[in-house]
């Protein structure tokens, strides 16, 4: 018997004996760090905005709604430039509040895209458990969620100034007021990023957060601006700019209007005063730090 088992525990001789190396060796590339990661996931965010990178079907909504918002910016230079305007019949400033309901669906459309397939699935913690802290999420969401609203509501911005001067409209005046154009959709755009990625964060189901979203920014609206024409008719002008606080577009409405010399399309005609332009400035910070600061609690949670 115990010569059996020490035949048994002879090793294999022959042909059929080899011995494979699969020891580990230690990573020696480079180490990119939290910045790169941060980067990658802004670039990645930016993109899916408008669906590169994804699936042909993915990119149909964010694409024909970019087709949408320049549209009437094409219409608009080639009136101009037929008719021989000396001036665009719609400033750049009050371009994005006349296509306000196209900007709306964007961003209902593109904010759970960006936030709610990572909480439905789980993968935030994936995210974590690499060198990405939450801060490092938090402001590489926001921001890829805000540069695509920017090139979104810029782009016909550029449309009209390029056919401006093709129409050779007064160049000093069209570049002060495409400067200024920029300025309000930069501000709307980290204001309704804020807004969007915090509804669509509350909860996976893409579809609630879409509803969400056209909700917070519609509702609102339709409210604020029946309380307004009441106060006109009332003749409480002052209360008009006052009330303008209470949604979001009326919000980049008197803010714009205020402080960057745009039309206002509050009834009367009305302008902010001073007191309440610079509640509008503190509202407009207040949603952007209140927003990175409710993400920032939201995915202190999703993150375990």
């Amino acid at each position: 018997m115990q010569a059996d088992q020490s035949q048994t525990r002879q090793p294999a001789s022959g042909a059929a004996a080899s011995i494979h190396n699969i020891g580990y060796r230690s990573y020696e590339g480079a180490r990119l760090g939290r910045g790169y990661a941060r980067r990658s996931l802004f670039v990645q965010s930016l993109r899916g905005g408008y669906g590169l990178g994804r699936s042909a079907k993915s990119k149909i909504t964010p694409m024909l709604l970019a087709a949408l918002m320049c549209v009437p910016a094409v219409i608009i230079v080639a009136i101009a430039i037929t008719t021989e305007l000396r001036d665009l019949p719609v400033d750049y400033r009050e371009y994005a509040q006349f296509l306000a309901p196209v900007i709306g669906l964007y961003l209902a459309a593109m904010a759970p895209q960006s936030v709610s397939r990572d909480l439905r699935f789980r993968t935030v913690p994936l995210y974590f458990s690499r060198p990405v802290e939450r801060a490092d999420y938090v402001v590489a969401k926001y921001a890829g969620m805000a540069c695509a609203l920017f090139v979104f509501t810029a782009t016909p911005l550029v449309l009209l100034y390029v056919g401006a001067l093709l129409g050779k409209l007064d160049f000093g005046d069209q570049t002060a007021d495409f400067a200024l154009g920029l300025v309000s959709v930069a501000v709307l755009s980290v204001v309704y990023a804020g807004i969007g990625l915090v509804i669509a964060a509350l909860t996976p189901r893409r579809g609630f957060g879409v509803a969400a979203i056209i909700a917070v920014l519609t509702i609102p609206y339709f409210a604020v601006t029946t309380v307004q024409f009441i106060a006109t008719e009332q003749n409480a002008l002052n209360a008009v700019g006052w009330l303008g606080l209470a949604s979001p577009e009326t919000l980049m409405t008197g803010f714009q209007a205020k402080f960057l010399g745009g039309p206002t399309d509050f009834p009367g005609a009305v302008v902010p005063s001073d007191a309440a332009g610079i509640c509008y400035l503190l509202v407009i910070l207040g949603l952007a730090a209140g927003s990175y600061a409710v993400l920032m609690a939201r995915y202190r949670k999703a993150g375990l």
